[in-house]
């Protein structure tokens, strides 16, 4: 069988391997991409967080991805009936990036591995792993290609981003259940002909619709005039719709006044798609001669649109990590790796439960909105969640309960 020899294998070319690639690679490594996919390929995660162009910046892609034209995005706006809270990145308190993008994610994705590529790392798409044998920190991978030819990889080290592929996780039995209730998405993108004139409110945020309790819509309007609609939710509610997955994501529409009018027999470019039970979790991030990033190592929900910016950041502290290794230094993975990417998961955690609890509810929609306390949500949702000057970062398992304990009391006595 033929083998190669390479210092750093990553195993996936979506956002969180190619900035781990493209950070090895600037340090003089030898990396090698293997993708099992086929790019372009679909996938949700559409609306960026502004912290991620700090990542995309020092991989060396932000003037591959400026070039694209995707939609730039300024803010998050949440909707409850007529209530409003929209949050502008450009009013947060953390001191970082004030704007990010919103993207078809086949585009960006091959937008980022058509530029790492550009850079001299190689990237081999419809290639599978089949097995890892590690020798200490050595290892030596099989991988299948589309035809059914095998080859073996030698590496000093391996960055697993293979998403929800999972390779390491699944295949050494590192899997576990996230503590999440179980959800379910119904998404397509649709041809957005309606969209409302008043692209600073519309077309410039995430729109995210409150439904139901537990149940919520994504809008993200993209640079095309297409936009992507799903919705989200316990699975329950999903049963009262029958029909095929058009007619059951035409029929939820129908049901929200927010976006009833807008998209009513607009065209759908695609089937509606599902993802059910998409939160995991992992029983170790790291080991010898592997580290876990993006969604190889936790997914919690799309609510806050972290997924991106988490694959971005294990990707960049991943591959950083693995240059440390190369170069002989003492790499302290569970502080610099571990505690680093728990920080920010728990922190979203946080919001996410919030979200569905209705804390984050009472107070997005509060009567008289704290500003101070505002800016310091909206450098949480602009992805700054390792900011700890920022007490909703560094209080984020309590605080929220606390502030919303606060505006109930003032709205009563108001």
């Amino acid at each position: 069988m033929q083998r190669e020899k390479v210092d750093v294998l990553v195993i996936g070319a979506g956002p969180a391997g190619t900035v781990a690639a493209a950070l090895i690679n600037k340090e003089g490594f030898k990396v090698k991409i293997v993708e099992k996919q086929k790019f372009p390929r679909f996938v949700i995660g559409e609306s960026l967080l502004p912290r991620c162009m700090e990542h995309l910046e020092e991989a060396g892609f932000l003037d591959a991805v400026k070039a694209q034209g995707f939609q730039q995005k300024f803010g998050a706006k949440f909707v409850r009936g007529k209530q409003i809270a929209d949050f502008n990145f450009s009013d947060q308190f953390s001191d970082g990036w004030k704007w990010t993008w919103q993207v078809p994610r086949s585009v960006f994705d091959k937008t980022l591995a058509d530029e790492v590529a550009r850079q001299g790392v190689t990237v081999e798409y419809e290639t599978g792993v089949t097995d890892i044998k590690f020798f200490g920190t050595d290892s030596v991978t099989t991988v299948e290609d589309a035809a059914g030819n095998k080859k073996e990889i030698e590496a000093r080290f391996i960055v697993d981003a293979s998403g929800y592929g999972r390779v390491i996780p699944r295949m050494f039995g590192l899997d576990k259940p996230s503590g999440f209730e179980p959800r379910k998405t119904l998404f397509t993108h649709i041809k957005d002909v309606k969209r409302p004139v008043a692209a600073e409110l519309e077309g410039n945020r995430i729109t995210a619709v409150a439904h139901k309790p537990k149940v919520w819509i994504w809008v993200i309007p993209f640079s095309t005039g297409v936009t992507s609609v799903g919705f989200v939710g316990e699975p329950s509610h999903f049963d009262a719709f029958t029909g095929t997955p058009e007619e059951q994501l035409r029929a939820m529409i129908a049901t929200e006044d927010h976006i009833a009018e807008r998209f009513e027999g607009q065209e759908f470019l695609f089937e509606p798609k599902t993802i059910e039970g998409y939160a995991i979790s992992a029983t170790k991030l790291y080991g010898d001669g592997f580290v876990l990033t993006g969604n190889a190592t936790e997914f919690l929900d799309p609510i806050f649109s972290s997924g991106a910016t988490f694959a971005m950041e294990s990707g960049s502290k991943g591959g950083k990590l693995a240059v440390k290794f190369l170069k002989g230094e003492q790499v302290d993975w569970e502080k610099d790796f571990v505690q680093h990417m728990m920080q920010g998961i728990d922190t979203f955690r946080s919001f996410v439960t919030g979200w569905y609890d209705g804390t984050l509810h009472a107070i997005f929609f509060a009567k008289n909105p704290n500003q101070d306390h505002k800016r310091m949500i909206c450098s949480v949702l602009a992805g700054y969640v390792w900011d700890k000057e920022n007490p909703f970062v560094k209080k984020h398992s309590t605080i929220l309960k606390t502030l919303a304990e606060v505006v109930f009391i003032d709205e009563m006595e108001g």
